[in-house]
């Protein structure tokens, strides 16, 4: 049949790869199989049979590319340069089309309708909270217990950042992409955001027009669904001189926009993660570097941070810049296992990537690290447990800016000279 959707992988994307097989040492499912089909040459090779006519979207090739976590760590190291990324969402998107099923139709309304509700996400965190009070999560089944268990407690939260306003403007204007279960479980990493923009010097808005970036939905091929929550951002961050998330995946999805939405690179080119504009700021000047020596803290590299936007430099300046001594836990980046719904969908092998992450941290010693994506951060929360504390760059060094504060606050009272 080949492909029936406008998604579908392009002959440009998939004759850029020339099977050379640099790929495969860094892909993790490969790893953990040593199966052609679970690398991106493999995957590559089927979505080409598919195109040629020599394979059919059918149950094997659904899950030859569900079995992809969808890191990207294939990408820096291709020489054709291949947009697997692209080329992933365009093919799922495809079996969607193809291989309708209740499973898709219920993820569709997910990712799209529900991700898309501030009330209906409130009103469930809330009773998400009730349920971690009572310890209801550890009834959960199996294939959801990782998930709850990496929650960071979200009874007694902070208030939402959607609607927030504030800020000088001396430094420029910014529109933060509070996101759907970012603002509602991660609600101290937007505040820290806003506090640390508005420190230096920026007007900073979230506005209340704003909705899901998508990337889960895109992620997982439910491309209307994507576009749609794409439609609605694109006129709501219209006029803001830079865009910022602070999750790594909610970033990597808005510099893509172009794709998802007319105008839509109006939004990719002004978007930045979170650590790119604090560490501009503390490189400018604008905000402050603590000279008190904070320990160690690990750092791991979210694969949307590190392998799709390339940054890597900027966490670990944050975090030089708050006093901390940075040890390296993957030099490599490999992927945690969470990736989105993989945890639901693929739970042995997200929890024996995730398994693999927690050891590579037990093995540094550390007991602080930061990520700067929410769904790395409750993976490895829920392979390790209380054994370590993780939280994202920012919160990290906004806390040691605090601390500084009170030192230099108590030393002022104690010496008024």
């Amino acid at each position: 049949m080949g492909w029936v959707t406008e998604e579908h992988p392009t002959d440009q994307e998939l004759d850029a790869c020339v099977q050379c097989g640099l790929c495969l040492p860094l892909c993790p499912t490969f790893r953990l199989t040593g199966k052609e089909t679970a690398s991106p040459r493999g995957r590559l090779q089927a979505m080409n049979a598919v195109r040629d006519g020599l394979f059919e979207v059918d149950e094997t090739f659904e899950h030859i590319m569900d079995f992809c976590l969808g890191c990207r760590a294939c990408e820096p190291v291709c020489p054709g340069m291949v947009p697997y990324g692209r080329a992933l969402e365009g093919t799922r998107a495809e079996i969607v089309a193809q291989r309708p099923s209740a499973s898709h139709r219920l993820r569709a309304f997910l990712l799209g309708s529900l991700l898309g509700s501030r009330g209906t996400l409130n009103v469930g965190s809330t009773l998400l909270g009730f349920a971690q009070m009572l310890r209801l999560t550890e009834l959960a089944p199996r294939r959801y217990r990782r998930l709850t268990s990496g929650l960071r407690p979200l009874r007694g939260r902070s208030d939402a950042s959607v609607g927030h306003s504030g800020g000088s403007g001396a430094a420029g204007s910014v529109g933060l992409l509070s996101g759907c279960v970012q603002d509602q479980w991660f609600r101290p990493t937007n505040r820290a955001a806003i506090e640390l923009l508005e420190m230096a010097g920026y007007r900073v808005e979230a506005p209340l027009a704003q909705t899901c970036c998508g990337a889960l939905a895109a992620h997982d091929g439910k491309a209307p669904e994507a576009r749609s929550l794409a439609a609605i951002n694109t006129p709501a961050f219209d006029g803001y001189d830079m865009i910022v998330a602070t999750a790594a995946g909610c970033s990597a999805h808005l510099r893509e926009y172009a794709h998802w939405a007319d105008d839509g690179e109006s939004v990719g080119s002004r978007s930045i993660d979170i650590t790119v504009a604090i560490a501009e700021a503390i490189e400018r000047g604008l905000l402050p570097r603590v000279e008190t020596d904070n320990g160690e803290i690990g750092i791991q590299d979210p694969c949307h941070l590190r392998h799709a936007q390339r940054v890597t430099a900027e966490p670990r300046a944050i975090l030089e810049a708050a006093g901390y001594q940075v040890v390296e836990i993957d030099p490599a980046g490999m992927c945690c296992g969470a990736a989105g719904l993989y945890t639901i969908l693929q739970p042995e092998a997200s929890q024996e990537l995730g398994n693999q992450k927690a050891e590579q941290i037990r093995s540094t010693g550390v007991k602080r690290v930061a990520s700067a994506n929410s769904g790395c951060e409750m993976q490895m929360r829920s392979a390790l447990g209380d054994e370590v504390e993780i939280r994202h760059p920012i919160e990290w060094y906004l806390d040691a800016i605090e601390a500084a504060r009170t030192r230099v606050n108590v030393a002022a009272v104690k010496d008024p000279s």
